[in-house]
């Protein structure tokens, strides 16, 4: 690999990790808003970032304050040239797994049990138009040892090209008295599928209809014409003489 290679290399390794770094503090900075994530795109002009959130009266602000102070600690954190970031609202909120994880985080560590927490988590999921959901639970549920719990609802594929293309999936953690607790949200789309292959089948007499009709040759009637050089003499025969 040459040093221009390395070079290029380095620079999107280090982008992807700025970008990471950004994810992380707008998750927290924008907690309370439901941050649900960040598109990140890059023009000549500068860097616009647009946030996806449940609240956006939370994250613009009073008189826009909001978004003012949170452009301004970005631009100087990150480095990023002339930021603009518009707040933009989730659509449905169920179906996003990032949300649906902090959600039952929260109401945990409200001391809610985590069984009852998750089952209304499903129960919401599967009420927005959900295929299927499965959320997982880890840490010191029961006993001073850590172990893992899962539940599941609806139809969620696990493996295959359908598990890539409708499954998102989202992590997140929260602190209680016991330790730390992980929480794992899997949510598969229905808008996401495919639309299903049909095969019709055709009768014969359907095919020979819609086929083309071979079109009919003009027939071509040989005449024959006899010149008749000769006129036609009738013969008679006469009584022979004795």
């Amino acid at each position: 690999m040459s040093i221009a290679e390395k070079s290029a290399v380095k620079s999107l390794l280090t982008m992807h990790r700025t970008y990471a770094d950004l994810d992380e503090y707008l998750e927290n900075a924008l907690k309370e808003a439901g941050y649900a994530g960040v598109d990140i795109q890059r023009n000549p002009v500068g860097t616009r970032l647009t946030v996806f959130v449940t609240r956006p009266g939370l994250a613009i602000g009073r008189r826009g304050t909001g978004i003012k102070d949170l452009t301004d600690k970005v631009a100087q954190k990150f480095n990023l040239p002339n930021p603009q970031i518009a707040i933009s609202e989730v659509d449905k909120p169920e179906l996003n797994p990032r949300i649906m994880a902090q959600r039952t985080a929260q109401i945990v560590a409200r001391g809610t049990a985590f069984r009852r927490a998750a089952n209304w988590t499903m129960t919401s999921i599967m009420e927005a138009g959900a295929m299927g959901c499965e959320i997982g639970v880890a840490g010191k549920l029961r006993s001073d040892r850590a172990h893992k719990e899962k539940y599941r609802m609806g139809i969620v594929p696990k493996s295959g090209e359908t598990a890539d293309r409708i499954v998102r999936s989202a992590t997140t953690d929260v602190l209680l008295k016991l330790g730390l607790f992980g929480i794992k949200v899997k949510i598969a789309i229905k808008d996401s599928l495919p639309p299903p292959v049909e095969f019709v089948e055709t009768k014969e007499e359907e095919k020979a209809a819609e086929a083309p009709k071979p079109v009919a040759e003009p027939k071509v009637e040989k005449v024959e014409q006899v010149a008749k050089s000769e006129s036609q003499g009738v013969e008679t025969a006469g009584p022979r003489a004795a």
